[in-house]
């Protein structure tokens, strides 16, 4: 039996693996986008249902974290045979970890809208919910690229992270600088700490972006 005829069958179960590898972490993304969907419905359409889903979605997305992370470890004593391997495999790694910080701000963004129930709608959540929206695209741009490894739309969520650090100074700003305040300040500060999650959410799908952009060009951003 020739070399190549010994090395075919490893190569072949290491595609194999990684496939399912990103499969499975496309998988756990939908779980993801799914959560930030919940998310917007409890927040800004004062869905408790919403809200309470999604400690069970959260609980989903880190059974895909643990597997997901071993079978990353596995795939390396399979013997990679080239750089654009181990980057897959390094890269998978550093993904599903974007993805369980996405799922655990979405799961925060549940909490808050709890907390706001019992008030009135806030005068800024329409802001806010324009810079959900956008965090929730930014999610599913991340996921497509990851599904065709495309660097070029990797790279191009960067541009919607920098509207949503907009986003966050000017409301932050506001926030911050509200004078008319009357009664609770509970309120004002649950905002401010919706407005990070979401820039949090933002900066792990331009993560997740560039990574896909490592796997396929070889070179850091």
């Amino acid at each position: 039996m020739t070399d190549t005829d010994t090395t075919q069958p490893v190569r072949g179960n290491f595609e194999r693996q990684i496939l399912r590898v990103q499969r499975d972490l496309l998988r756990m993304g939908a779980l993801v986008e799914n959560s930030c969907v919940l998310a917007r419905d409890a927040l800004c359409d004062h869905n408790l249902d919403a809200a309470q889903k999604l400690k069970a979605h959260d609980k989903q997305v880190d059974q895909f974290y643990r597997q997901i992370e071993l079978d990353c470890m596995h795939l390396f004593t399979l013997e990679p045979s080239g750089a654009k391997d181990l980057r897959r495999v390094g890269a998978f790694m550093q993904m599903v970890r974007d993805l369980e910080r996405i799922g655990d701000y979405a799961e925060d963004l549940g909490e808050v809208a709890i907390k706001l129930f019992p008030y009135p709608v806030h005068p800024l959540m329409g802001r806010v919910q324009i810079m959900l929206d956008r965090c929730r695209s930014m999610v599913a741009m991340s996921l497509l690229a990851v599904s065709n490894l495309d660097a070029k739309s990797g790279l191009e969520i960067k541009q919607k992270d920098d509207a949503i650090d907009t986003d966050y100074e000017e409301l932050y700003a506001l926030l911050a600088n509200q004078t008319n305040l009357t009664g609770s300040v509970e309120p004002t500060v649950l905002l401010v700490l919706s407005i990070r999650y979401l820039e949090r959410i933002a900066d792990h799908a331009t993560n997740i972006g560039k990574r896909v952009a490592y796997i396929v060009t070889g070179e850091r951003t």
